[in-house]
């Protein structure tokens, strides 16, 4: 389990660098038959700062998180859990500008994808540590559920990767 979330603390972090690097072609985003006029670029510019600002701060709660993993300290893995939770609405309640709806789509889905693969995992953990000896835990299902938990892991960071991706293609169409 620990090398899941390592791996997704990882590909957050990259993704971090990857919303600065869009941070910095966002300026010049328009929509197909809209002008770049300053207002539009400045708008851009300040939803991509939005986005960076939120992917920065869920890279350090993942970072926590993972914390909380290496110590199996399952109460301060829900409190950072729930961080990152509140780090993935922020970016999922974004308001953008009519040029990048689009990109803000792709963002909303994978926020959706990662929260239910971070409950999945949390919800998992917290299972195996509240085994007893009456009530063990099934690991019959560990395997699935572990998979089932990656699945939805990697489906948000598609979809973040598709909402970068739409603002490089944005730019490359002006």
């Amino acid at each position: 389990m620990q090398k899941v979330l390592k791996s997704a603390c990882k590909q957050v972090l990259a993704l971090a660098a990857v919303a600065g690097l869009v941070l910095a072609l966002a300026g010049c985003v328009a929509g197909p038959q809209q002008a770049a006029t300053g207002e539009n670029a400045n708008a851009n510019s300040q939803y991509m700062a939005q986005v960076n600002q939120a992917v920065e701060e869920l890279s350090t709660k993942l970072g926590a998180f993972d914390d909380a993993v290496s110590r199996n300290d399952v109460v301060s893995m829900r409190t950072q859990a729930d961080g990152a939770f509140a780090a993935l609405d922020k970016l999922d309640q974004l308001q953008p500008p009519e040029a990048l709806k689009e990109v803000q789509e792709y963002y909303s889905d994978g926020c959706a994808s990662l929260k239910e693969a971070l409950s999945g995992y949390v919800d998992l953990y917290t299972e195996i540590d509240s085994a007893t000896d009456q009530q063990p835990f099934d690991y019959s299902t560990y395997e699935q559920r572990l998979s089932s938990i990656q699945s939805a892991y990697d489906t948000g960071l598609q979809a973040l990767r598709a909402g970068d991706q739409k603002v490089t293609e944005l730019r490359s169409d002006q």
